[in-house]
């Protein structure tokens, strides 16, 4: 699958999240000390936006909590990692080139 650019990288700050719509999909972007990593942007239990979550460290694991109802989601596999989600979500890719954040999908 090809890279696909998703933003500038200036346009995603360290702790921060960010949609985008790639190929019809929207993408949620965050980076977390440093790295950026790309999940669906859905959350699977009510469909609410994972870029609008907080970012929870958890033993050293990168998670997403829902805004809606508190699921979190691992931001490097996309498991559901507490109810009310069961479902994981899909990670990407990532790589930042030439300024860019690129998402494989």
């Amino acid at each position: 699958m090809p890279f696909e650019k998703a933003c500038a990288s200036s346009e995603l700050a360290e702790g921060a999240g960010k949609c985008v719509t790639l190929r019809n999909k929207r993408i949620a972007l965050f980076r977390v000390h440093g790295k950026v990593h790309a999940i669906d942007d859905t959350c699977t239990h009510d469909e609410a936006s994972l870029a609008e979550g907080t970012l929870i460290d958890d033993d050293g694991r990168c998670v997403v909590e829902c805004p809606w109802h508190g699921a979190h989601f691992d931001l490097c596999t996309g498991a559901a990692l507490t109810l009310p989600a069961v479902t994981p979500v899909r990670a990407y890719a990532v790589r930042e080139t030439n300024g860019a954040i690129e998402v494989e999908i």
